[in-house]
């Protein structure tokens, strides 16, 4: 088989027809407005690699263009969503994925990223989105970041430091995001399209068949089965109860909790690092694919992450060290900005992430054998969402075997299973 198709997703192996230089030099001489400006040449290539992402179609283009001032060249990501039939595409077509990721860099963000230089934080929490349309199709384009010295994390443990300072953006962004909330209610009012608002969300068998799965794995360890009544009784209701955990800012939100923007897929490969090339200390951490972005609790991001982004040593803590610096720089960044509201404490934000359970339900009957299959090269991304029996072997890995091993006493202890 062609690496080229073992390495990448097959719906970005070729672009689509529309995908050319005509279109690229339109963007490009509005852009830099430049009437005269012309592609002499385009390449294009897959953008990420398999188990990157699944929510869009992206392509690595490089331009070679001249204008009346010379010849210059510009790297691109572009970003689009599907147009081959099949799951990916009856997955996202009706979502509003790409809504929410225009309103997010072109909205929310460059108001973000105002409100911390005026603070004296110079922060950078986006790259500029360059283009982007919904009609005829839906496309993004950005400018690069790989030239620019940025990485994805793929071949290696993501490190406590490379952890700590995106939870350090995170924060800053989720201060500055509480701001706006309290003193403008309505700025951020378009964005309530997350995970749980896609259309498929509670019908794809990747979702529906994930806790029965789950508990058909614990029957099969002695020392597991202890947990299975528990997830027995809550298995043909807790989706609904998690809905209303997630749509809790605006259809049930409480004056005790506290609610933000959330970057909702906070995961590695939605991560770019940079590093001094001299030295390798690094220099910055890019949040990418805010595609899931929506006003929901704090605590979203947080659980999220324990399962979807850190290491299992920080997981079988359930993060604590980490979410504690979280929220210290979270706390320094309100008083920075001003922020006028109700400051969590960071017992209250602990006790607002246990009391969420149900996420943490999902993350392990569902996404983290996922995560793990596809970390560990076991599964490629479109096998666990595609193929029952693929996603049935996930379970059965010897590294989900021992997370669980660990979660469930966790949960034990933090009384997770009462009330259930």
């Amino acid at each position: 088989m062609d690496k080229s198709t073992t390495e990448f997703n097959a719906d970005e192996l070729h672009p689509p027809i529309w995908l050319n230089a005509t279109f690229i030099g339109g963007i490009l001489s509005t852009y830099e407005n430049s009437p005269e400006l012309k592609v002499t040449d385009l390449k294009i290539t897959p953008a990420s690699a398999q188990g990157d992402h699944y929510a869009s179609v992206m392509f690595r283009a490089t331009a070679e263009y001249t204008t009346s001032k010379g010849k210059f060249s510009k790297p691109l990501i572009i970003k689009t969503m599907p147009e081959q039939e099949g799951h990916k595409k009856d997955m996202l077509s009706e979502s509003h994925l790409f809504e929410t990721e225009i309103g997010m860099y072109c909205h929310a963000l460059p108001e973000f990223e105002r409100i911390l230089q005026e603070a004296g934080d110079n922060t950078k929490l986006y790259v500029p989105c360059i283009y982007h349309s919904l009609k005829p199709r839906q496309v993004m384009i950005f400018e690069d970041l790989v030239p620019q010295g940025y990485t994805v994390i793929r071949d290696r443990p993501v490190t406590v430091d490379e952890l700590k300072l995106v939870f350090s953006k995170l924060a800053k962004w989720h201060a500055v995001s509480m701001k706006v909330i309290n003193e403008r209610p309505t700025f951020l009012k378009e964005f309530k399209y997350g995970l749980f608002e896609m259309p498929t969300i509670t019908t794809d068998p990747f979702i529906t068949t994930g806790m029965g799965n789950f508990i058909e794995m614990l029957d099969k360890f002695p020392d597991f089965r202890k947990y299975k009544p528990h997830f027995e009784k809550i298995k043909d209701n807790y989706m609904q109860r998690l809905q209303v955990e997630m749509h809790e800012y605006h259809k049930y939100r409480r004056n005790d909790r506290h609610y933000v923007l959330c970057h909702g897929d906070f995961h590695l490969r939605n991560m770019m690092f940079k590093y001094n090339k001299k030295t390798g200390a690094q220099e910055d951490a890019m949040l990418v694919d805010f595609q899931f972005s929506n006003l929901c609790p704090i605590t979203v991001d947080l659980t999220y992450s324990i399962y979807m982004l850190m290491e299992p040593e920080q997981r079988w803590e359930m993060g604590r060290d980490l979410i504690n610096d979280y929220f210290s720089v979270l706390v320094a960044t309100l008083k920075k900005i001003g922020f006028k509201g109700d400051v969590p404490t960071q017992d209250g934000l602990w006790e607002q992430i246990h009391h969420n359970k149900y996420y943490d339900f999902l993350m392990i009957s569902t996404l983290l054998p996922m995560m793990l299959a596809v970390k560990s090269n076991n599964l490629k991304i479109h096998e666990a969402l595609q193929d029952p029996e693929a996603r049935k072997k996930s379970y059965y890995f010897d590294n989900y075997v021992t997370d669980v091993s660990k979660l469930l006493p966790k949960f034990e202890k933090l009384g997770y299973f009462k009330d259930l």
